[in-house]
């Protein structure tokens, strides 16, 4: 009684959050959650404080031929639509007596996931075809799934497609969603700042390198310049930590679990830096606002971590800095640990509402997963691909007149080949927006702000997240 209870209450919400959003504009760049623009994918699990701007559709495109099978794709990011036209037409091109034409069509991203669900729930009305933010996949995943299973689809592509990209929108072992990026999290280093100041960032290998040089950051600057900025409004310090002690803060049972060492190793160091002078609070909670971007513009920190799809910000918000940074692998705490976890991402579904769910299939797998289509998602989204084999490739690789490749001061897929069997995963499931809340809201607050015990707010925040439905 209780549970159908709750549904009932979840729809209701639901129905009076679409049509409150009928009618009004949206006026806002249909943002995924912590991002500032629209064709990157969302940080820290999607679970900043998001763009979950609610209103119309705000890009409406028809592509490919009348006589093909009619289809729908929903999405929350006009870029995306444009990679999957493209797409579209190479396939189309391709495939003379499978012709598509697609209905693309852009949403606000919190209206785009509540209408998904509200279709599911109706068993009418959802797209043939539909993007869905990581952090929202578990949501979709309850009870029986309304989706198409896609392993026998993928199984064209598997050789080449990191493992973990595909487990992450699977379930019992059926995959379901065709994911766009890795993700994988990379060291930023401003390497005229460190060799101002005598340091060669290919020699820091672990976090004591990384401490020794913070101090001649600092000394170097008379306190004036930062090694890095720890956050208050992001957790991609802490799954940096996590994936390198090979732990997570969800247990198999998607119970929380976040009263780890590894989490508390790393609260504790961030904190000694700030109570050293080596590092500062990130202007607005994190690096990826506008704020961030100024303390980067301004050569005030020297250094971040953060998932290979952040390149694109380098080129829209400091095209000015291009050949200043160099990527390479996250510091360890011990040596030998994996250097990298694989952060956001959007997972491409097809509707068992769909009269063409083959066809459908059929045509994402192509489009995400093809060796074609992750060089378009190299190309025109600037994201580390899923599908390995464009790392190797040096017709790729080797240009020299890409856009990334060119701004930064070392090649970006010489760092992913370094980590390529390095890539951690941490589990995103029903309870990981409300570890985010604590996180972001109270945990990293109390402790680099307000000075607060680790291991006390750690067990609060423990206690509270088990009264929680997961």
């Amino acid at each position: 009684m209780k549970k159908k209870l709750l549904s009932m209450l979840l729809c209701i919400v639901m129905l009076a959050s679409l049509f409150a959003a009928c009618g009004k504009k949206d006026d806002a760049d249909n943002k995924e959650p912590g991002t500032q623009q629209g064709n990157d994918e969302g940080t820290d699990e999607g679970n900043d404080d998001a763009g979950d701007e609610e209103g119309e559709a705000t890009a409406i495109t028809t592509v490919g031929p009348d006589s093909g099978t009619k289809m729908e794709m929903w999405t929350f990011v006009e870029l995306h639509s444009q990679f999957y036209a493209e797409m579209l037409n190479l396939w189309n091109e391709q495939n003379p007596d499978k012709q598509i034409q697609i209905t693309f069509t852009t949403y606000p991203y919190g209206d785009m996931h509540n209408k998904l669900l509200m279709s599911n729930q109706a068993g009418t009305g959802a797209p043939d075809l539909c993007d869905i933010e990581i952090s929202q996949f578990p949501n979709f995943m309850q009870g029986e799934v309304q989706f198409r299973e896609l392993n026998e689809f993928v199984d064209k592509y598997r050789d080449d497609i990191v493992p973990a990209r595909l487990e992450i929108y699977s379930k019992d072992g059926k995959e379901y969603g065709a994911p766009t990026h890795v993700g994988a999290t990379v060291m930023f280093y401003n390497t005229e700042i460190l060799e101002k100041y005598g340091v060669d960032y290919t020699t820091i290998k672990t976090w004591d390198d990384y401490t020794e040089a913070a101090k001649k950051v600092a000394e170097g600057s008379n306190g004036e310049v930062y090694m890095t900025s720890v956050d208050t409004g992001g957790t991609d310090w802490l799954w940096v930590a996590m994936a390198e002690y090979g732990e997570d803060y969800t247990t198999d049972e998607g119970a929380p679990n976040i009263e780890l060492q590894s989490i508390k190793n790393m609260l504790n160091m961030q904190k000694g830096w700030l109570d050293e002078g080596l590092a500062i609070v990130s202007p607005g909670g994190h690096v990826d606002l506008e704020e961030g971007f100024a303390n980067l513009g301004d050569g005030k920190i020297a250094s971040f971590p953060k998932a290979m799809w952040f390149m694109s910000r380098f080129l829209n918000y400091l095209p000015e800095m291009a050949g200043k940074w160099a990527i390479a692998p996250c510091p360890v705490f011990e040596e030998g640990q994996p250097r990298s976890v694989g952060i956001g991402g959007t997972g491409t579904v097809v509707s068992l509402q769909s009269k063409n769910a083959d066809l459908a299939a059929e045509f994402i797998t192509f489009a995400k997963l093809s060796y074609e289509g992750n060089v378009k998602i190299w190309e025109v989204l600037g994201f580390d691909t899923c599908n390995t084999e464009i790392w190797s490739d040096p017709e790729i690789t080797s240009d020299t007149s890409n856009q990334y490749i060119a701004y930064f001061v070392n090649n970006p897929f010489d760092a992913l080949n370094e980590i390529k069997d390095e890539i951690g995963v941490i589990k995103v499931g029903k309870i990981n927006p409300a570890i985010s809340e604590q996180f972001n809201l109270t945990i990293l607050n109390n402790v680099f702000e307000n000075g607060a015990d680790i291991d006390e707010e750690l067990k609060m925040a423990q206690e509270q997240l088990e009264l929680e439905d997961y």
